[in-house]
């Protein structure tokens, strides 16, 4: 299960619901809810306002600590809320430049459809995704965290 903003929020305690989720993505989506033993993939994807102690949305690290299972958490430099759909592009095509909109909207389709298609075919076909083992050189605004240390 894969969510954008709202439907981003929706997604862990739809998985803490139902276990037939077995993998499941917010793309820029606060917490609504407490994230407590989320034990199957996730992945936190979003723009900058959502970095480790960032003080825009704490949900995301509280919601961190919360998952005990295979777990990654980007951000994309420049990027926006929006960059995950095809909004961006559309009001471009339109000829309206959103202020405070650095990504091209194109990159972040890009990106998106790149990572998530990583995260689907290693959680959902066994396939090795090595793009998700950390940055990329194609992808060099695309930031990976790991806040929480590990435990011994």
């Amino acid at each position: 299960m894969i969510g954008h903003s709202v439907g981003g929020a929706a997604t862990v305690p739809a998985m803490l619901g139902d276990r037939r989720i077995r993998a499941g993505a917010t793309l820029d989506g606060a917490y609504a809810l407490p994230v407590t033993g989320l034990d199957r993939p996730f992945l936190q994807f979003g723009a900058p306002v959502h970095v480790p102690g960032g003080t825009a949305d704490p949900t995301w690290d509280t919601a961190w600590r919360g998952m005990t299972g295979w777990k990654r958490w980007l951000t994309v430099d420049n990027g926006d809320h929006n960059m995950f759909t095809d909004q961006l592009l559309l009001i471009g095509q339109a000829g309206v430049r959103l202020p405070g909109v650095r990504i091209d909207p194109l990159r972040g389709i890009r990106l998106s459809e790149a990572y998530l298609t990583a995260f689907l075919d290693q959680h959902l076909r066994g396939r090795p995704a090595p793009l998700l083992n950390g940055p990329s050189p194609r992808y060099p605004e695309v930031r990976f965290w790991d806040p929480v240390p590990a435990r011994r």
